[in-house]
């Protein structure tokens, strides 16, 4: 028995690892594209020589990798406070500790220019997707992201 367990095991989970579609799951936050509204699940596709945004296999954006103009990532950081008062209520001790703890997230955007089409976006990313969807990004643009957090803007 332990032998056709071990067995099925070894055909099920290679084939449940490479079985995906090769697409990032993002949020859409905002941007040129059209008909789509901030906090939309997509899919971000980055493929050989184009990044295709995607939503129940319907192509919202095709975006050549040569008309990207910019790459850039930023981290929106705030803290827990609303779920310290829910946990608060029950347990003091709970409530203050999660006070402390942060959220974070991240976000990846995209402007292009392709002849007369020009457009950006912003979408937020997982946090074990985000240096994947930048490291695709920046090999087939060959433009290097731009962190906003390290940009330093005077008034």
């Amino acid at each position: 028995m332990r032998h056709v367990l071990a067995l099925v095991m070894c055909l099920v989970v290679p084939i449940a690892v490479f079985g995906g579609d090769g697409g990032y799951k993002v949020t859409y936050d905002g941007g040129s594209i059209a008909d789509v509204k901030s906090g939309s699940s997509m899919k971000v596709y980055i493929e050989g020589s184009q990044i295709r945004f995607a939503k129940d296999k319907n192509n919202l954006a095709v975006i050549p990798a040569t008309a990207v103009t910019e790459i850039s990532y930023g981290q929106d950081v705030h803290r827990r406070v609303g779920t310290a008062v829910a946990v608060g209520v029950f347990t003091l001790g709970l409530g203050a500790l999660t006070a402390l703890s942060k959220s974070k997230k991240h976000f990846v955007g995209l402007t292009w220019a392709d002849g007369d089409k020009k457009g950006g976006l912003a979408m937020q990313c997982d946090k074990n997707d985000y240096r994947g969807i930048l490291a695709g990004l920046e090999g087939v643009t060959g433009k290097k992201a731009v962190d906003s957090e390290a940009m330093t803007v005077k008034n």
